[in-house]
């Protein structure tokens, strides 16, 4: 069984690196979908997807799926963006469907791969992180980290990969978590493109306020007690 994961997830993972070694129109369309992603263009992100025309969903869905294999960059914009492409409805569905498929790949690598290959991926702490978070709340983890912005996405959906969490209760939870937040992306990214710079800044702050609070949390613990 675990022979076959491997098949599965290695598969489509040696094509694209062989893709992307010898093929250097691919590079390039891959680094030029990566710099977008990473410098939260959204407007670029449209204009790049509507590029490939009657292909566009099928571009945003690949664009779903390549930032959940490179956990630092943001998945959100692409939902802004398909909300700015396609309109409201059809943005969100769009959304829900590529969020959904991508966090299944990120099981499925973890669950194949195991634990040492995760942390190379998303970084110890991100993943030790993500352990506790699993240890107090279970599979409720997963639906609230879906409902607070400034979660990583991928970061949970990896870790969930590496416990005994079954894949049906993880997806429910996944697709029950982002159901609201993708539609309110979509929405944003439709009618009001100039505040998602805005949102974005609010992400950093809650992430940085949640660092923050840990931290200090984690040293009144330590600290010994009179």
């Amino acid at each position: 069984m675990r022979r076959a994961r491997l098949a599965v997830v290695l598969g489509p993972a040696a094509v694209f690196g062989l893709l992307y070694v010898f093929s250097e129109g691919f590079r390039g369309e891959v680094g030029r979908a990566a710099s977008l992603l990473g410098r939260g263009d959204v407007e670029g992100i449209r204009d790049y997807i509507l590029s490939f025309g009657l292909w566009a969903p099928f571009a945003s869905t690949l664009l779903m799926v390549l930032q959940a294999l490179a956990a630092p960059l943001p998945s959100f914009v692409i939902t802004f963006a398909n909300g700015l492409a396609f309109g409201v409805l059809p943005g969100w569905v769009l959304s829900l469907f590529g969020h959904t498929l991508a966090a299944a790949v990120c099981f499925w690598l973890a669950r194949a791969l195991g634990r040492a290959p995760v942390e190379v991926l998303v970084g110890r702490a991100g993943l030790e992180s993500a352990d506790r978070w699993f240890a107090r709340w279970g599979l409720y983890a997963v639906l609230v980290a879906r409902l607070v912005p400034g979660i990583s996405f991928d970061v949970i959906s990896y870790a969930a990969g590496i416990t005994r969490m079954r894949f049906r209760r993880f997806l429910l939870a996944t697709v029950l978590g982002i159901f609201p937040q993708t539609f309110v992306y979509s929405y944003l990214g439709h009618r009001a493109p100039e505040q998602v710079r805005l949102f974005l800044g609010f992400s950093g702050v809650v992430v940085v306020a949640a660092v923050i609070f840990a931290v200090v949390r984690r040293r009144k613990r330590a600290k010994p007690m009179p």
